[in-house]
Parts: C-alpha cells; structure tokens; sequence
C-alpha cells in the first residue's frame, strides 16, 4: 500500500513504529517508500513532535527517549545491566584520580562496584551516591544545595558555586539520551546547564549508557559527541549504533 492510500493516522503509526526500531527517521527515505512528498513527511513529524511522539532534527526525527522518573524509581530498573556497566566503568577509573560521579541511578551502581579504600578522591551532586561511597571508605566531597528528587542531586545555584572549586580528572556524566546528532541530552533544564559547567571544568568525559538511552534524545542538550572520551556500553547493544558512536571519536567499550 503507498503513503498516499495510508490515512494519516497509519502513516504516523508506521513512522512510529520506524522510530522505536531505529531510533531515527528521514524524511526522504520515508517519502521515496510511502510514495508521498518530503512536505507531507515533514508535517507529520512536526505533528508528532508538537504531540511529544519523537523529536525533530534536520532531514527527518529522533525518538524521544523515556520520561524522567524520580532516581528511587529508576534505580530499581534494568538493576543487572547497570551493575554490569558499573564493573567495568569501575577498572577504568586509574587510582589517584579526582573523580565527579554525575547524579544517576547507573553511576549509583558504579559506586556500589568500587573496591573499599578504592584510592581515589570522589565528588558527586547526589547523596545516595555519596552514601555508597562512605560505605566503602572513599574520600568523598558532597556538593550542597537542595535535592531535586527527579535528577536525584543538586544542580541549583548552591551546587554551581561549589563546582567551581573542582577541576575533576574524570567526570562521569549522567546521559538520560545520547545520538549522533543530539549528543548527550538530559530531561531537566538545570540539570543539563549543570552537567555541561562540570564538562567544562573536567579533563576527561566518560559515559555508561544502557541500550534503552542509545539513539535517543530528551530535550535539553548537554555536549555534543566530540565531548565524550570513552562510552561504556551494554555487552548486546546495537553493532550500527556503536559504530557511529565510534565514529565520532569515542573509545566504545562493552560490559564485560
């Protein structure tokens, strides 16, 4: 059946249905296989886009990745899979560093995963994570400020003036969606000006990303790729999207 026999309502399912399969669309491919004009293509991803259905970028969309949920919730999610990236962000992290673990349920497991009396100097936004770390005997430096209980830390005024004494060898950046266009996008306004001051003041940006957050975009923009120095990936993630993350300079390791 061609794009013009489809009713509008089953061309836009079947682009959503593109979106949750690649993760990104293009206009033009998708008007030469429905047999319909780019323009007609356009006006249903703006429509999708205005409905919060997938995220407009030049030449076609991205899906949109999930809603952020409070960090309690999200730390009962996908609990295997981040333990898995945790182990071995964990190696990675050279003894003597100063080290920012970004508030996240995925970094809070790669706190969990340092050995006690692990000989690195930890700041972090995000109680729970400083918690983990004073179980094992880390020295940890706590930024203050009120905890915002979606993004799970700080990441207000209070929190800003405080990084500002920081000059981290290795952040490691909560990611809620990473693409190759988007870069690394966060849901949260002022979480995303937070995490990009911290990157401007870090040697070094490393990323542990679960295969639910690859090729896709929330709505506030963090760093582009080029930013990103090592990404650590789920031992099944996609061959095609971690050959274009490769692509564009970052060090891709699997889990495990």
């Amino acid at each position: 059946m061609s794009g013009q026999e489809l009713l509008l309502g089953e061309r836009q399912d079947l682009i959503r249905t593109r979106l949750d399969l690649s993760g990104r669309v293009i206009a033009a491919e998708l008007a030469l296989e429905l047999g319909v004009s780019e323009d007609t293509i356009r006006r249903d991803l703006r429509e999708m886009a205005a409905s919060g259905l997938c995220r407009r970028v030049y030449g076609g969309a991205l899906r949109i990745s999930q809603s952020l949920t409070s960090m309690s919730e999200r730390i009962g999610i996908a609990g295997d899979s981040k333990a898995a990236l945790a182990r071995t962000a964990a190696g990675l992290l050279p003894a003597g560093s100063n080290v920012f673990l970004d508030a996240g349920s995925t970094n809070l497991a790669l706190a969990r995963a340092l050995p006690a009396g692990a000989a690195l100097t930890v700041a972090t936004n995000a109680p729970a994570i400083a918690a983990a770390l004073l179980e094992r005997d880390i020295p940890t430096i706590q930024l203050g400020g009120l905890v915002d209980p979606r993004v799970g830390g700080v990441v207000g005024a209070k929190a800003m003036r405080d990084a500002e004494a920081l000059r981290p060898d290795i952040l490691v950046l909560g990611v809620c969606g990473i693409e190759r266009e988007a870069g690394v996008t966060c849901h949260s306004f002022e979480d995303a000006e937070f995490k990009r001051f911290l990157a401007s003041r870090s040697r070094t940006v490393m990323i542990s990303v679960t295969n639910d957050k690859l090729s896709t975009a929330a709505p506030y923009s963090v760093v582009p790729l080029s930013r990103v120095a090592r990404a650590i990936i789920e031992a099944d993630a996609d061959e095609t999207e971690a050959a274009a993350f490769a692509a564009a300079g970052i060090d891709i390791i699997r889990a495990g």
